[in-house]
Order: structure tokens, then sequence, then C-alpha cells
């Protein structure tokens, strides 16, 4: 699938999944409990990314102090942004999705299958071995 088809699906879907799943937890448990519960989730979920960007954020600082580029503390702080993001959307799928975010051990995995699949997606099979490249040409110097 083409990822315009990729986000399409998922721009469909996700709403109706959501809605799907308030008006069942609505019929079982009032529409006033829900939307308490919704709005309960997101603050705590809100919290949480707050603490723990302020942790990404001082991995990215000692990091850039020791000299070293800070590439998987930003991959994280992606992350708990999208997590946010996902936490601060009504809904229960979307802040169950946003609550797995925000497991450290869960972000590592989804970070290191993601940049497996970016650096398969460069090197891919049809690559070959990495050697230097010799340019041919002259050379004149014109003074």
């Amino acid at each position: 699938m083409k990822p315009f088809q990729w986000l399409l699906l998922l721009f469909v879907t996700v709403p109706l999944l959501e809605l799907y799943v308030l008006i069942q937890l609505g019929g079982l448990i009032g529409a006033v409990p829900t939307i308490a519960f919704a709005v309960l989730t997101a603050m705590v979920g809100a919290k949480l990314v707050q603490a723990q960007g302020l942790v990404a954020l001082a991995r990215v600082r000692a990091a850039l102090d020791r000299g070293e580029t800070p590439a998987l503390p930003v991959f994280e702080g992606v992350f708990l942004l999208v997590a946010g993001a996902l936490l601060l959307t009504p809904g229960f799928f979307t802040d169950a999705v946003g609550f797995l975010a925000l497991v450290p051990r869960l972000r590592q995995r989804a970070i290191d299958w993601l940049l497996k699949r970016m650096v398969q997606e460069n090197d891919g099979p049809t690559a070959g071995p990495r050697r230097p490249r010799t340019i041919d040409g002259e050379f004149r110097r014109r003074d």
C-alpha cells in the first residue's frame, strides 16, 4: 500500500473505531462517566508525557554535553510528542496507543524496529557492498 492509502485508511478507521468504543462504553456506564473517564485519561497522560519528556530532554542535553549526536533521545522525544497528541485526542483507542507509547521498553522496541526498517529501505537487498566511488575526469587550472 502507498503512504496516502495508509493515511486515508487510518483517518477513516480510527475515528469510526473511537465512535464505536465511546458509544458502547457510554451505553454501558453512561454518558457522564464516559466523558469524565476520557478527560481523566487525557490529564493523566499529559502529566506522564510531561515527566517523560523532561527526562528525554535531559538525555538530549547530556548527549550534547558529551559531544555525541542525540539521535535516540530525539526519536524518543518524537514518540513522546505523538503519544501526547494521541492522549489528548478524545477517545479510548488513541489513549491506549498513547499509553503504550509511554512504556519505555515498548517505545525502545518501536524505535529499533523503525530504524531497522529505514535502514533496510535505504540498503535494500540489491544495494550491494558499499565502496568508495571514483569519478574520472580532467582538471585544468585557470588563473
